[in-house]
């Protein structure tokens, strides 16, 4: 509902106590079997309480056109055909409000508010009627009373006043006559019309029964497509790796080519040393000359080095024997010393004796 809509409810008096949004839907007037949409997409439905009337009303909006405008009465009965779907029949509109919720919690919730606000009607219908026949009974006592007084009081002020009010009582107990006529003809044109949506409602259940039957058909027909959802996302699927094989095997190339490039530029890097290739054959031959004669002159180092190598042998084992003969000598002129030692002692001795 908008708030433009709201707001014109709220200034005359009604105030939501419960919003809520669904499908709406209305039986047709016609086969009274089929569901006519009331409104295009899902619209907000709300409960109103009316403080001066002491009445409850279901509404809904869509734009600018009133879809629904119920008023709940106790006899009203709200049915829940599936798990989303319920409906109501009000004689007073002549016709059967369907709504399709998108959850059954959303379900349950409407019914259930429907129930407390049904209650509260019949509480408001039963208080009222404790008024009407509260004010019937006080008029009857107070008419009978004013015939008592008349026939006890002949004449005076206080008659006249009496009679006065006797009148009015008795014009206040025509009009009560005159309402319950009014309620009893109003009862009986709701029981006819209950007996016609009762009918209605029993359509509209074997119309269900169709509706279930289509869902089924929908039902298996939903579960095919997605079947056939599932095998074009394998296909999909299969198609994207296709495509992921297709963009490495496109990488590979190009790492190929770039391979390819680098080797031909190799390749013309060698052709140009090729060119340079006599001349370093000339050069190589050049060096392998100077190879041979350095060889042929290390040759002939060796053979110098190992004659050195043979003298210096020699050498040390002439300077081995020398040192051996060195070592014989000095061990004689130890000798020697000694005795040349034991020959001065014994002249110093002897010249000490003379």
């Amino acid at each position: 509902m908008d708030a433009a809509a709201n707001s014109r409810l709220s200034s005359s008096g009604e105030q939501p106590i419960f919003t809520t949004r669904a499908h709406v839907f209305q039986i047709d007037p016609n086969t009274k079997k089929n569901w006519v949409p009331a409104s295009k997409q899902a619209v907000t439905v709300s409960y109103f309480y009316d403080v001066t009337r002491n009445s409850y009303r279901i509404i809904s909006v869509d734009g600018a056109k009133v879809i629904i405008n119920s008023t709940i009465t106790p006899n009203m009965t709200f049915t829940k055909t599936s798990q989303k779907f319920g409906q109501w029949a009000d004689s007073r509109a002549n016709t059967v409000f369907g709504l399709g919720f998108s959850s059954e919690q959303q379900l349950t919730k409407f019914a259930e508010k429907f129930q407390e606000v049904k209650e509260a009607a019949r509480l408001a219908r039963d208080k009222s009627q404790e008024k009407i026949e509260t004010s019937s009974n006080h008029s009857q006592a107070s008419s009978v009373n004013g015939t008592d007084d008349e026939k006890a009081s002949c004449a005076g002020p206080a008659d006249t006043h009496l009679k006065s009010e006797n009148d009015k009582l008795k014009i206040a107990l025509t009009q009560s006559a005159a309402n319950v006529k009014k309620w009893e003809i109003e009862l009986q044109t709701l029981r006819e019309s209950n007996a016609r949506l009762t009918s209605a409602l029993q359509e509209s259940a074997a119309s269900v029964e169709q509706w279930k039957r289509q869902f089924s058909l929908c039902r298996d027909e939903n579960d095919r497509l997605r079947n056939k959802i599932d095998e074009l996302e394998e296909q999909c699927s299969e198609i994207n790796r296709e495509k992921e094989k297709n963009t490495q095997l496109k990488r590979r190339i190009e790492e190929l080519e770039s391979e390819l490039r680098e080797k031909e530029t190799e390749l013309i890097d060698l052709r140009k040393q090729s060119e340079i290739i006599p001349q370093l054959m000339s050069e190589c031959e050049y060096v392998s000359e100077k190879l041979e004669a350095a060889e042929r002159d290390n040759q002939n180092l060796e053979d110098k080095v190992r004659s050195l190598k043979t003298d210096i042998e020699e050498s040390k084992y002439r300077q081995r024997h020398l040192k051996v003969e060195l070592k014989s000598f000095l061990e004689v002129l130890d000798g020697k010393i000694d005795d040349l030692h034991d020959f001065r002692r014994g002249l110093s001795k002897l010249g000490a004796d003379n």
